[in-house]
């Protein structure tokens, strides 16, 4: 039997520094995190303060050396009498040059004959200075010019060296060479470089503490925030809030906190309102129907059959009881939905003069007797069409209830705004700020069928398709309710 071997084990790629840079990163807290950007931040700022302190003295003292020697008297002529080598090693022995126009006051002064390359000084004592090469060609310099260089002593001591080109017509062509020590600059720049490190190192322990001690102020309202949070997370009490204080992006984090919990304890009290009336209002015709059911199992039971007219009169209540059930869960379930129009249903194009069309076919079956008036314009609005169709509904069959018989009921859409009008009682005034809560019932009209949540989803589906509804009294004055929607959209679909 042939096996597949196993595959080779890899071994694990180990991480890179960068990897690792990022890993500790993201495992240290909020405060340890401001603590060392803080820090990062001011310790690079040191840094390149510390460094462009450093260059600009460092530029200075040079600069200043090299205009003081460029400024420093320039050599006559070659002296009558110098000390001669043929490498700076060597030691000096005496050759006059048979013509001097002068002399230099510097010590540390050589001469490079440009025709043998021997290094001449004044005395015995002079001070070799290295310097190649020793042809003034190399400098392109011309009698009587100049120039500044980096150079050093035969000892390695650093030194600035101004080169002259002079003409002897006995030697021919002389470079002059006055050096300055620039040792005691070297030591000042290195004095220096260690003050700016201490400097910086100590500015950057002050930066940590300082980032620390902000990180700790500043980060108080997101503390109370977090205790907050798992004080509801711990308990479940939303709506605690806390205190908002300042306009800046903590204050914005805590007031939409505070919006937050305000509005989620807002909806559990909705959704347990809305939990006690539903379970109020599916009492009654659930004890109804009981009630009907132990009656009939009672006949039965006792061989005492209820009369005929008196046991279809009991089935058709029984059925009428299950319709009003029937319809009750429906508003109930159409209500439990988000109210937000991107949790609910999608939403498409809708014909609403169709829609509106539609419902008011089904409105004349409820009331045969009723008068119906009916213009319409072509209007198209997003939305889900079969709640804008229950509303629209709702609206009718809420207009046929509170008709007087032989009443007439006017639809008009025109432009997006559908309005109905019934030519009943009315609503109050007190009570128009109630129509559209679940539940709510005009005390006029308790003994009438419903369960108080039709205007609620008329409410509910206008405001998903971005709409909205207002019920008042006619507008003429005259009697009735005038129900008025107006949704966004245009005559044509687009």
């Amino acid at each position: 039997m042939n096996t597949v071997p196993p595959p080779p084990l890899v071994p694990p790629r180990t991480p890179g520094r960068r990897e690792r840079i990022v890993h500790w990163y993201r495992s240290r807290s909020l405060r340890g995190r401001l603590t060392f950007l803080s820090a990062a931040a001011v310790a690079v700022a040191i840094a390149l303060s510390a460094l462009a302190c450093w260059f600009i003295v460092e530029r200075q003292l040079y600069g200043q050396v090299r205009t003081e020697l460029l400024n420093a008297p320039q050599p006559r002529g070659v002296p009558s009498v110098l000390y001669c080598a043929n490498s700076p090693q060597e030691t000096p022995t005496p050759q006059g040059t048979s013509a001097s126009e002068g002399s230099t006051p510097f010590r540390d002064v050589q001469f490079v004959l440009s025709n043998t390359g021997q290094v001449c000084f004044i005395d015995r004592g002079g001070r070799a200075v290295l310097t190649e090469p020793g042809d003034a060609k190399a400098y392109h310099l011309k009698p009587g010019q100049s120039i500044v260089r980096d150079g050093s002593y035969a000892n390695g001591d650093p030194a600035v060296v101004r080169i002259t080109a002079v003409q002897n017509h006995n030697v021919g062509p002389v470079l002059v060479m006055v050096a300055t020590p620039t040792l005691p600059i070297e030591d000042s720049l290195q004095g220096l470089a260690i003050l700016l490190a201490s400097v910086s190192l100590g500015g950057i322990l002050l930066a940590a503490v300082a980032g620390r001690l902000v990180a700790h102020s500043s980060l108080k309202p997101v503390d109370r925030l977090t205790d907050a949070v798992e004080h509801i997370a711990r308990t479940e009490e939303v709506g605690t809030t806390i205190p908002v204080r300042g306009e800046d992006e903590i204050a914005r984090l805590s007031t939409s906190f505070n919006s937050m919990s305000t509005a989620l304890a807002n909806s559990r009290e909705r959704q347990t309102r809305l939990i006690a009336d539903a379970g109020h209002e599916l009492r009654t015709p659930l004890t109804s129907l009981r009630t009907n059911v132990d009656l009939l199992i009672r006949s039965n039971d006792t061989g005492r059959p209820l009369p005929p007219a008196t046991k279809t009169k009991l089935l058709g209540n029984m059925k009428a009881q299950m319709q009003e059930l029937t319809v009750l869960i429906g508003d109930l379930l159409q209500l439990s939905r988000p109210d937000t129009p991107k949790a609910g249903p999608s939403l498409t194009v809708v014909a609403l003069h169709e829609i509106v069309g539609r419902a008011v076919e089904r409105a004349k079956l409820r009331g045969p007797g009723l008068v119906f008036e009916v213009s319409t314009e072509p209007w198209y609005t997003h939305g889900d069409a079969a709640g804008l169709e229950r509303a629209v509904i709702n609206l009718l069959d809420n207009a046929v209830k509170y008709s007087p018989p032989g009443g007439t009921i006017e639809v008009h859409l025109h432009q997006g705004v559908l309005t109905v009008r019934d030519h009943g009682p009315g609503i109050p005034p007190d009570e128009l700020q109630y129509v559209f809560d679940r539940f709510w019932r005009s005390p006029s009209s308790r003994q009438l069928p419903g369960s108080g949540l039709g205007l609620s989803i008329v409410a509910q589906s206008v405001r998903e398709a971005g709409g909205e509804v207002t019920l008042g009294p006619a507008e003429d004055g005259g009697p009735g309710a005038l129900a008025t929607v107006r949704l966004p959209g245009g005559p044509v679909p687009e």
